[in-house]
């Protein structure tokens, strides 16, 4: 047995679209699995992290500092990296992931001026700091903003 031949046991699992509750003659009738009585086989039983009357765990815990949900992850890229690309090449996000520089762009990728370029580039991301601008187009490049 191999990690890629791994599957589960004849019969231990059920399709998605299994129907409960439909009778005895169904395999699965009367309690619809829920077994017999109680607070779990009754509609309405309690919510994912309810304990009972007792303090969940989850306002037990003290909460800190502020969280935006709005908050955009940005991939910082520095021109010293884009010296890899030919020169005349344009590069974008996804000539970036290609090159093996980012994995996931996430929410954008920006273009940081720490480093030197020796290349004409036509750089396509979506945002570039002020020095990184200036270096790329000193040689005669392109900035682009998508």
């Amino acid at each position: 047995m191999e990690l890629s031949n791994l599957r589960p046991a004849e019969g231990s699992k059920h399709s998605d679209n299994f129907r409960r509750g439909r009778g005895h003659g169904s395999g699965n009738g009367k309690t619809a699995g829920k077994g017999h009585k109680g607070q779990k086989a009754r509609s309405g039983a309690p919510r994912i992290g309810f304990e009972g009357g007792q303090m969940p765990l989850y306002r037990r815990i003290p909460k800190r500092g502020f969280k935006n949900r709005n908050t955009k992850e940005i991939i910082a890229i520095n021109v010293s990296v884009l010296d890899r690309f030919d020169n005349d090449a344009t590069v974008d996000v996804e000539a970036l992931i290609e090159a093996g520089v980012i994995k996931n762009p996430k929410d954008g990728v920006k273009i940081l001026g720490n480093g030197e370029l020796t290349k004409k580039l036509n750089v396509k991301v979506n945002a570039f700091s002020e020095s990184a601008k200036e270096k790329i187009e000193a040689l005669g490049g392109t900035v682009e903003v998508i």
